[in-house]
């Protein structure tokens, strides 16, 4: 491959030394896998190693600064200032469809052929295809786990409490207990006497990238070992015992050992074998116990489950957590209604839409009695009003509207 992986020719970014666009290498390789996308376009040059800055230059809209977008992209729809299926329509002198005699005129330049109206209606606004680049580069980076990945720990760092996996029977578990401990934020594990030794492989597979876990794992021969320098330490169980002991939810662990951690005091939660749990003479060394509330009927947990709860809720109430995952592309997000970037419609597009609404509703007969017209229009706005709708959420229902009221059988442009 060329140094500078893409050329722009016509206003069109291609793949350099090839007439191939990268909205067509993008659609390729996300439609079946990056592989198998480029065995099939089969461009010289371009494989697994060399398609990376391709799909960076599509996923970070470097085309932008180029004054150049691909056919189909949505880029370019919204260059070109087209807003409706009927801006899309006019741009062309006619459009046609596969095995079918049905044609659109329009008043532009041009024909463009699409497999069927419903096709057209669904896609002429354009892909996403940046979105897709996207996709495939995270698939490219961190989509294949490896044995041999490192990781790394979480960016907030902080005081956490130390995770103690007493006696594990499978490696795949200690594996999954990292992987759970790594969504949550914490990054101290201790092993005593795993069965199946220590290091083990199985677990670095099974921990799916958390491998700065698994990394900085100890095991210890013994119990006592384990918890030798921990000041306080409580012990998760789902039976009862018949200990004096403190009883504590989850939410009140996590509250106890973020008041002890900020006193400078180190803190533990120790959990059991899979078969049995923690012995009550285990149990009678730890400080609390801590009990999840679950089903009475069945209120056995697997290791990752119970090592996730505590870690939800130590995440929780430590902060520094986000809603999914934040990428380069990804920010982070806040509860309530995503609007995928169109903005909430203005009082005045609410106003046009009711106005056209209202009208065709008219043209049809829908208002039968006169008298009730006032009261059936106040319903209506207040139902299109409560939804909260976004201004291409209202082009859209414009749109509906408009397609209803075509004379049946038309061929002609939406009126």
């Amino acid at each position: 491959m060329e140094s500078n992986p893409v050329t722009v020719e016509h206003g069109e970014p291609l793949i350099a030394g090839t007439s191939l666009a990268v909205a067509r290498l993008v659609h390729a390789c996300h439609e079946k896998t990056v592989k198998v996308g480029l065995s099939e376009l089969g461009v010289p040059g371009l494989d697994l190693g060399t398609v990376e800055p391709i799909l960076t230059y599509c996923a970070e809209q470097r085309c932008k600064a180029d004054d150049a977008t691909c056919p189909g992209c949505r880029l370019r729809t919204e260059r070109l200032g087209l807003k409706t299926f009927d801006d899309f329509v006019v741009q062309y002198a006619e459009i046609s469809f596969e095995g079918s005699a049905l044609r659109l005129p329009g008043s532009g330049t041009g024909r463009h052929t699409a497999p069927s109206l419903e096709h057209l209606a669904k896609t002429w606004a354009g892909e996403e295809y940046w979105f897709w680049a996207r996709r495939l580069l995270r698939k490219l980076r961190h989509g294949i786990r490896r044995a041999g990945q490192t990781g790394a720990p979480p960016a907030q760092g902080g005081l956490t409490p130390v995770l103690i996996l007493v006696r594990p029977q499978l490696a795949d578990n200690i594996g999954m207990a990292a992987r759970a401990m790594a969504n949550f934020g914490l990054e101290h594990l201790r092993l005593v006497a795993p069965r199946d030794g220590w290091p083990n492989e199985k677990a670095r597979i099974a921990a799916s990238g958390a491998n700065f876990i698994i990394d900085g794992a100890t095991a210890f021969p013994a119990f006592e070992a384990a918890l030798a320098d921990l000041n306080w330490v409580c012990a998760a169980t789902a039976r009862q015992r018949d200990l004096a002991k403190p009883v504590l939810a989850p939410e009140q662990a996590v509250e106890e050992m973020r008041r002890r951690l900020a006193q400078g005091q180190r803190c533990g939660i120790v959990f059991g074998p899979e078969r049995n749990g923690l012995e009550t003479a285990e149990i009678a060394n730890a400080d609390a116990a801590v009990m999840v509330p679950v089903n009475p009927n069945f209120a056995s947990l697997n290791l990752a489950q119970a090592v996730l709860l505590l870690g939800y809720e130590w995440m929780k109430r430590a902060g520094g957590g986000t809603l999914g995952r934040v990428t380069t592309y990804e920010a982070p997000l806040q509860p309530g209604l995503q609007t995928r970037g169109s903005p909430p419609a203005s009082r005045q597009d609410l106003a046009a839409f009711f106005e056209h609404i209202e009208r065709e509703l008219d043209a049809s007969g829908f208002f039968t009695a006169p008298q009730k017209r006032p009261s059936v229009v106040r319903n209506l706005r207040s139902m299109f009003v409560r939804m909260g709708a976004t201004e291409q959420e209202v082009r859209t229902l414009r749109g509906i509207v408009k397609a209803l009221v075509r004379p049946k059988g038309s061929g002609g442009r939406l009126p």
